[in-house]
């Protein structure tokens, strides 16, 4: 049975290389990627049921046992993003089947978002922290093909931003790796978690902490987001979405796996400037989101404003306030990804991307209008779509932990997600039709199933809040009690 845990990366890596032997079989590409994905995810669901029963799973590589060899580390909090991550991609997937073309899906398209979920899944199950560097790695070089598929001048430009931040953040996830080595001794992390207790987390480790969290904020979009908004609107919808939904989520999922498992013993400085890093997000977020009239610039905005909310419950620290950055994580991951992909198709029925180019799209295309009425909703956090009850919680943890400050920076954010999300609807959707009988383009069934599928993920989601509930709570009662981790990597048999 643990030997499932290896699937969720193994799988994507070797149909990857597999598919890169059928250049020119598109159907083959299309369905093995697909099932692919489709399999991950009801493993993924296997192992959430067993670990709820069974406690945390633990994959030794060549039989060697913590903490001299490589490992998988399977718990609530990493199963659900791994199963989120395949249903993303399988949606995105079958979006693409429609809409990337054949010139693209010819350039290995499918193999790279394969080795994509590859380092996204690994990133989520290692147990191991330069393994984590790898899988990070290994989702980014897939990313750097991925953004520049098609070769198109505004794709090159933005890219070499994009490349270059990213290179450097993993120079510096390597320095801050090399260091904790030499202050540590070992790069388990449940034996890095277990050595810290033990000595304390000293000033060098403090300033250790500050580097990985120079990295995660890099990587996650946390304050120092500048590359962010135009990298993410120059590849394929597909691919946008895909990036939208995954990339910042990994580096969110390292800054809370690290700032509970490792460097949790001075929350006064460390979750402080989570805390400052967070609310500045959240502010120029904001800002972003409402100053643009490109629809867009608006979707990758509110990328931004969701990192930034989500880490409130990580510098928060309450149980209540951690489970609702699980919530919202997840949550954000399905809505994102089907934010850009409604963005994408309004995009390809009108040409063009500007709001004021736009009107009464929804007389044209009912059903594509009360879809985006859905999400701007959900992203709001209106009850009883699946933002509402990650937002309640955040929102319960602060103000049991006296964060009033973080608390109405979040709830304003919220203002603004909804006014920047309402204008696309009441300028795309709402007032006198642009689109005559004779130039209305044919909304393409390819393209709004994965869209009806998303949306019906996030109206299940928030009404199945209560089903979801004790997986999440698993999650957060691991993160909040690191001995539970160490106890079953380091000890469990």
């Amino acid at each position: 049975m643990n030997n499932l845990l290896v699937m969720p990366m193994a799988l994507p890596v070797l149909a990857g290389i597999l598919l890169i032997f059928f250049r020119n079989h598109i159907q083959v590409q299309r369905w093995t990627s697909f099932i692919i994905m489709l399999v991950n995810a009801g493993i993924g669901l296997y192992l959430l049921q067993v670990i709820q029963t069974e406690g945390i799973l633990r994959l030794d590589f060549g039989g060697w046992e913590p903490p001299f060899g490589i490992l998988f580390v399977a718990d609530s909090f990493s199963i659900l993003l791994v199963i989120t991550t395949s249903i993303v991609a399988a949606v995105c997937l079958l979006y693409a089947f429609s809409s990337i073309g054949e010139s693209y899906e010819k350039m290995f398209f499918y193999s790279f978002v394969n080795f994509l979920v590859a380092g996204v899944n690994g990133s989520f199950l290692t147990g191991d922290l330069f393994n984590l560097y790898v899988c990070f790695e290994i989702m980014l070089l897939a990313s750097y093909i991925l953004i520049v598929l098609g070769g198109k001048k505004v794709q090159l430009r933005e890219s070499i931003k994009y490349i270059v931040i990213n290179v450097l953040s993993s120079w510096f996830f390597l320095v801050a790796i090399a260091y904790l080595y030499g202050s540590i001794g070992t790069l388990n992390m449940a034996h890095i978690s277990e050595r810290i207790a033990e000595t304390g987390q000293t000033p060098l480790l403090t300033v250790i902490s500050m580097v990985f969290l120079t990295v995660f904020a890099l990587k996650s979009g946390l304050l120092l987001y500048f590359w962010l908004p135009r990298s993410y609107i120059v590849p394929p919808v597909a691919v946008a979405a895909l990036f939208g939904g995954l990339l910042t989520k990994v580096g969110i999922y390292a800054m809370i796996r690290v700032f509970t498992l490792f460097f949790y013993h001075e929350p006064s400085i460390t979750h402080t400037i989570i805390g400052v890093m967070a609310a500045v997000t959240l502010i120029t977020g904001s800002i972003g989101a409402v100053a643009y009239k490109d629809i867009r610039l608006i979707a990758t905005y509110n990328v931004v404003i969701a990192v930034g909310f989500i880490l409130v419950g990580l510098a928060v620290g309450t149980p209540e306030a951690i489970e609702g950055s699980i919530y919202y994580l997840i949550h954000d991951m399905i809505v994102k990804t089907l934010l850009f992909l409604l963005v994408g198709t309004v995009i390809a029925l009108t040409s063009t991307s500007k709001l004021d180019e736009m009107s009464g799209l929804i007389q044209n295309y009912p059903v594509l209008g009360w879809l985006f009425f859905i999400v701007v909703f959900s992203l709001a956090g209106v009850p009883p779509l699946s933002g509402f009850i990650g937002k309640l919680l955040v929102s319960l943890g602060a103000i049991e932990a006296g964060s009033y400050v973080l608390l109405a920076l979040a709830l304003i954010s919220s203002i603004f997600v909804l006014y920047s999300v309402l204008r696309i609807l009441l300028h795309c959707f709402w007032g006198e039709t642009m689109i005559s009988s004779e130039d209305e383009v044919p909304l393409n069934k390819g393209r709004l199933i994965p869209c009806l599928i998303l949306t019906g993920l996030t109206i299940g989601l928030g009404l199945g809040a209560e089903y979801l509930s004790p997986y999440v709570e698993n999650a957060a009662y691991t993160l909040l009690n690191p001995e539970v981790y160490i106890d079953a990597v380091m000890y469990k048999d």
